[in-house]
């Protein structure tokens, strides 16, 4: 990591004239914090009548029990807000320091970081054979000339997703030759409680990756795959545990202490939960992942996993749309924020960055119905969203961070009303719409 000192230098000049030395004073960029009321430009007291409105239909529809709303301009939050239950019981509010299932909120959180890093570092080239890295694809035909800048973008052509659920039931029951009900030397890899999956089994993940087929034309089409291998290929590469290169490089010198995998035990109250599992874990899943293909790796993955709560997934966006830097560290160097956040195969119809998302190809000519994310939002823009309901989106042409968290699977993944109402575009429109303030 490099330690910099940031943008503003103020110089003070004492005997200039006399030969006295000169001082240099360097000011660095401040953490992100909240906003004192009269030095937001916008309308609050309007924000808040519609927001309030917005988020009070979603609860009554059933979009979600709960939900949160952070938004940041110009390194400032200037607005935070809960709604709802963390169930429809109605017993515990959503409090603002609540942690989230950020599901696919965790390729761009987790993964991508490192890669990124390492990309930077020189120990990963988009553009060479991805097989140079991940060594098992050599002699597979479809496979072997994939770069990882195709599979970032989702141009590679590789399957959607594959249900590893199927590999390990049959007929509702588990097979024991994979998971067992209580921990043994060879079945350590924890999925939930009394569930261990066999500590050989991402082994088996891969091979069915390497074997899933590839798309002989080279289109968009989103796939989570890739993300599974990820985090052992940035073990295998820089020597060090995943979990641990990212609180090292990232997580503990940013301050987001909430990003983190597997969380902790049930008991912890400030975890939304997410689905009642009445296939899988046959329970109320809380504080361990909703995603089942990361939950039979152990928690930890590239495609999901990872938990955290608004305010540190604001810092980690703030400091993309800083270019690499905050408070006064350089994480990345502008040019690898630039590379990654930009479409990277427009003329294909594509609109992805490398792993992050972007806005819909003329997204600012569409409806608000039709757009994806908000119209107002700036082509430079860029972000994620999950399957639990959550949804996070950097602008840096407009130093914004939008973050929107929610458990809209709660108590059913079937609960799509969060999308048929439009929930997320509608609100995020606000904050690019809104008077200013008088």
């Amino acid at each position: 990591m490099n330690f910099t000192l940031n943008t503003n230098f103020k110089f003070l000049l004492f005997g200039l004239f006399i030969g006295l030395p000169i001082l240099v004073i360097a000011q660095s960029n401040e953490p992100l914090s909240y906003a004192n009321e009269k030095d937001i430009d916008l309308d609050l007291d309007y924000l808040q009548i519609k927001v309030d409105s917005i988020m009070t239909k979603a609860i009554r529809e059933n979009a979600f029990p709960g939900a949160q709303l952070l938004v940041a301009k110009n390194n400032k939050i200037i607005f935070h807000e809960t709604y709802g239950f963390h169930t429809y019981d109605s017993i515990q509010k959503v409090g603002p320091n609540d942690i989230y299932d950020l599901a696919s909120v965790t390729k761009i959180a987790g993964p991508l970081l490192a890669l990124m890093k390492l990309y930077e570092e020189d120990k990963l080239d988009l553009d060479k054979p991805f097989s140079r890295y991940w060594r098992s694809w050599r002699n597979r035909k479809d496979k072997k000339d994939l770069t990882l800048r195709e599979l970032l973008a989702h141009q590679a052509g590789m399957e959607p997703y594959i249900v590893f659920l199927k590999e390990v039931m049959k007929k509702g029951e588990f097979k024991k030759r994979f998971v067992r009900r209580k921990a043994a030397w060879r079945y350590s890899r924890k999925a939930f409680d009394s569930i261990y999956v066999k500590n050989g089994f991402p082994r088996k993940v891969y091979r069915k990756i390497k074997r899933s087929k590839v798309r002989l034309k080279k289109e968009y089409l989103y796939s989570g795959l890739a993300s599974l291998i990820y985090p052992q290929l940035i073990e295998d590469i820089s020597g060090e545990p995943y979990t641990i290169y990212l609180n090292r490089h990232f997580y503990k010198p940013l301050g987001c202490s909430t990003l983190t995998y597997n969380p902790g035990e049930r008991n912890n109250q400030n975890i939304v939960p997410t689905e009642f599992d009445s296939i899988f874990r046959k329970s109320l899943v809380r504080a361990w992942v909703h995603d089942e293909n990361a939950a039979l790796l152990g928690g930890v993955s590239g495609n999901a996993g990872l938990f955290g709560s608004a305010k540190d997934l604001a810092i980690l966006m703030q400091m993309l749309v800083q270019k690499g830097t905050y408070a006064g560290i350089q994480y990345f160097k502008k040019e690898t924020i630039s590379e990654f956040i930009r479409v990277q195969y427009p003329e294909q119809n594509n609109r992805r960055g490398l792993g992050f998302d972007k806005p819909l190809l003329g997204n600012d000519t569409l409806k608000l119905s039709q757009a994806y994310p908000a119209p107002a939002v700036s082509t430079s823009s860029f972000g994620h969203s999950g399957f639990t309901g959550t949804f996070v989106w950097a602008d840096p042409e407009n130093q914004m961070v939008f973050i929107f968290l929610s458990n809209r699977v709660y108590p059913t993944r079937n609960n799509r009303n969060l999308y048929n109402l439009n929930i997320r575009p509608s609100l995020q429109q606000l904050f690019y719409s809104a008077p200013k303030s008088k």
